[in-house]
Formats: structure tokens, C-alpha cells, sequence
């Protein structure tokens, strides 16, 4: 079974730094939790404790958090209330969607003077006639049942009926005990029977390895080893499609049935994939007979460029841009490049060779790319002198040029026929004044304009 571990209740506890000792709220929830302990030791201060969407059968190791004030443990396999007492703060429980039937088991909750909401809807005890009044006139100090508040007048009339309804409930208690006994059995014996045929699977497997039919699978090994699989395939599918089909009743143990079944299905496909891992061949970089192939696993982009001018090879791997450098490895050969990307291979041969000594490798700053540059082993020499002959030639020619234009005499024409210009004195013209004032006061203004 799985229980509570420290480490899982450390892991829960981030939001107070991985500390345990004090703890004050924490969340267990569907982590297919089988037995409930070692909390009332660990975390004395808790207050809050959810527990909802578990496997856990019984409400235990929880009598002595005296803080704690909210306990949810809806979506498990709770049968009956108890060891609860010595929660002395508790104000809030929650049993949503359990298996509880003995509805009398909450006369536990009475030492629990300040509980004031409880729920226990989806509960067998809920369908029992008289269950809210019931619980209503047991528990006084109970404020809600199932998000209904509880009025005056309610509880008032439930204790006038208590007896007879009581009286109701452990009758109904009675008959579900019975039918709990039988599904129980019915439970036992359906574990049983396929234990049984899993038995017998295992047993044919091993029959069919038996020596009477090793000679056969040696014949027929490609060919049987095939059906083989494609036959486990088909016969898994029909038995996962039979156990999800088959009805059955909705019980502590059918839940618990269900759950181990989806375990074992996620452990066998896990083993299934570990031994693909396991088994999957190492990629062939070089062959046998020692000839060199082009590989690239991680599926990059590349391109392999020839600088003729400087005469090397550039290599422009287009490698993840935030990928750490310290997962590349880079491996220059003669004749070809290796680059480890995470492990994964990436090669390439080289048109000629090259010298792995002056290589160098490393990051573009702007796209993140490898490039490598990988000097050509055969020098080639290039024919400068005719390309400096050539330029001097060419320069010769332009100083002469320039020569002959500073030795000519270069002069503006300036000959008034051929260009006009424009006389800047007449831009703006004078507008004669024409008066329309008084005409003892124009002559006067004239004579002024004219000095």
C-alpha cells in the first residue's frame, strides 16, 4: 500500500520552506494514499488537512492534531467516524462521496464541541429514511449538514422523533452490513479468480519457451516472434476492454480493484518502454569496413560552406539558440566533423581534407549557431601579384588622367549674352501711392518719398 511519507509531505510544504514541524496547512490530495499515519507526529500545529481523492479506509493517526480545525477526506473509502476525539478545535469535516453506512458511528463526533459543518453526501447512510433528523438531534452542536443550515424548529421536532427514528437507522445499519458482507466476498472471490488466470497466462507464456517448442521458434523465429507480439497485442486489448465493460458494484474494494489494475497497466507500459530504450541499436557512424557516414539524429540544419579566399571549410550548424554550449562536443577528423548536440550525433564528411589542429569552434552571438572553421589541409597559393600589377596599372592610369585635367587651364565663362542674371535690385518695385486723404497733406508725403 502507499502511505505518507516524509518526503512527500516535505515536498507538499514549499510554501513553508520544506519545514514540517510547523506546518499549519497542507494538501495530500490524489496521491493514492492507502494508509493514513506518522502525521500527528510530524505536524502538531496543523490546522488544515486535506486528504480528498484518495484510497484511505479509515480515519486513524489523527486524534492528537488538537489544532486542527478542517478535515477533508472526501473521495475515499471511509466506512464508519471515528478516532476523531482528540481533535479538539475541529469546526469542519468532510465526507463527501465515501462508503460510509453505519450512520450511528457519528455519535463519535459529539466530544467534538465546536463542529459545525459536516458533509456526507454520497454516502449509503444518506438514502436511509430519517438520516437527516437523525444527525440533526445527535449532534447539537452542529450547525449545517450537507451546505443546509440547520434551523430552531428543525431541530426541535427532530429530538421529539429521535426514538423511533433511531430506532429506523439501526435496522437500516443492520440490512447494509449484510449486503456489505456480501460484496466483500463477491470482491474476494473475483480477486481470486483473476489472480488465478494471471497465473495461468504466466504459465502458457512459459509453455510456449518449453524445449518441445524451441526447435519450432528457431525455424519460425521472425515470423513467431511477430504474431507474438501482434497476439499479447490483441489479447491486452480484449481483456482491458472486458474489465472496463464488466459491471460492477460501486464498493471500496471495486475502487480499490480499479485502481491497482490502472498501476499495473502504467508499470507494464513503463517496463515496455525502458526495454525499447534498452534495446534500441547505437547509431552506425562508421561502418565496418571503415567508411565514414553522413549522420544527423538531432535534425538540424546545416550548411558547409568553401572560403576559397582564405582556404578553409565553414561549418554553420544551426544548433538550438539557448542550448547550453557545455552539451555540444565537437570532434574535427581529417576527412570529417563530428558534433555531439545533447548526445545525439550530427556528421558530416568533408570534400578534402582539412587540419583538425587549427580548427576552432565556436557560438554566433546573434543566431546562437556553431561555426566552425576547418583550414584545408593542401595549400593553395593565390595569384596576388598579377591581381597587384593590375590595380597598380590601374591607378597609373587614373593619376594620368588627373595629371592632364590639373595641367589644363580651366576657366568660368561669364559672357553676359550667353547667361542672364537676374537683377536682384528690382525684386520688390515701388507701388505708386495713391492718396485718398486730404489733398493739402499728398504733395507733402511725395516730396518726402522722393529725398
Amino acid at each position: 500500500f502507499l502511505a505518507v511519507t516524509e518526503d512527500l509531505v516535505r515536498r507538499r510544504a514549499e510554501h513553508n520552506n520544506c519545514e514540517i514541524f510547523s506546518l499549519e496547512e497542507i494538501s495530500l490530495h490524489q496521491q493514492e494514499i492507502e494508509k493514513l499515519e506518522y502525521l500527528d507526529k510530524w505536524c502538531r500545529d496543523l490546522k488544515i488537512l486535506y486528504l480528498q481523492n484518495n484510497l484511505i479506509p479509515k480515519i486513524e493517526n489523527v486524534g492528537k492534531l488538537k489544532k486542527l480545525e478542517y478535515l477533508n477526506v472526501a473521495l475515499n473509502n471511509i466506512e464508519r467516524i471515528e478516532n476523531l476525539e482528540g481533535c479538539e478545535e475541529l469546526k469542519k469535516l468532510d465526507l463527501t462521496a465515501n462508503f460510509i453506512g453505519e450512520l450511528s458511528s457519528i455519535e463519535a463526533l459529539k466530544y467534538n464541541i465546536h463542529l459545525k459543518e459536516l458533509f456526507l453526501v454520497g454516502n449509503p447512510c444518506t438514502e436511509f429514511e430519517g438520516y437527516r433528523e437523525f444527525v440533526v438531534a445527535t449532534l447539537h452542536q452542529l450547525k449545517c449538514l450537507d451546505s443546509r443550515e440547520i434551523e430552531r424548529s428543525e431541530r426541535i421536532q427532530a429530538l421529539q422523533n429521535y426514538p423511533e427514528v433511531k430506532q429506523k437507522i439501526r435496522e437500516q445499519e443492520q440490512a447494509y452490513l449484510l449486503k456489505r458482507a456480501r460484496e466483500k466476498e463477491e470482491a474476494q472471490r473475483r480477486m481470486q479468480e483473476r489472480k488465478n488466470k494471471k497465473q495461468n497466462q504466466i504459465e502458457s507464456k512459459l509453455g510456449f519457451d518449453s524445449p518441445d517448442s524451441l526447435q519450432d521458434k528457431e525455424n519460425h523465429q521472425a515470423e513467431g516472434d511477430g504474431k507474438q507480439e501482434r497476439w499479447t497485442t490483441v489479447e491486452e486489448n480484449e481483456e482491458d476492454r472486458r474489465f472496463w465493460e464488466e459491471p460492477t458494484p460501486y464498493t471500496p474494494e471495486s475502487r480499490l480493484e480499479t485502481q491497482r489494475y490502472i498501476e499495473e497497466k502504467r508499470r507494464a507500459k513503463n517496463d515496455i518502454r525502458e526495454s525499447k530504450k534498452r534495446e534500441k541499436p547505437l547509431r552506425t557512424l562508421v561502418t565496418a569496413e571503415g567508411k565514414v557516414l553522413n549522420v544527423n539524429v538531432p535534425k538540424l540544419h546545416f550548411s558547409l560552406k568553401d572560403d576559397e579566399e582564405n582556404n578553409q571549410f565553414i561549418l554553420d550548424l544551426d544548433v538550438y539558440r539557448h542550448l547550453d554550449t557545455s552539451l555540444l562536443e565537437v570532434d574535427v577528423q581529417p576527412t570529417y566533423i563530428r558534433v555531439l548536440v545533447k548526445g545525439k550525433p550530427f556528421q558530416l564528411v568533408l570534400p578534402e581534407e582539412v587540419k583538425p589542429d587549427s580548427s576552432s569552434a565556436k557560438r554566433s552571438q546573434t543566431t546562437g549557431h556553431l561555426l566552425v572553421n576547418m583550414p584545408k589541409a593542401k595549400e593553395v597559393i593565390l595569384t596576388k601579384q598579377k591581381v597587384s600589377t593590375s590595380r597598380k596599372h590601374f591607378d597609373s592610369n587614373a593619376l594620368q588622367k588627373n595629371e592632364r585635367r590639373r595641367g589644363q587651364a580651366e576657366k568660368l565663362e561669364v559672357d553676359p549674352s550667353k547667361y542672364s542674371f537676374p537683377d536682384v535690385t528690382k525684386i520688390i518695385q515701388e507701388k505708386e501711392q495713391i492718396g485718398q486723404g486730404p489733398i493739402s497733406l499728398q504733395p507733402e508725403k511725395i516730396t518726402e518719398s522722393k529725398k
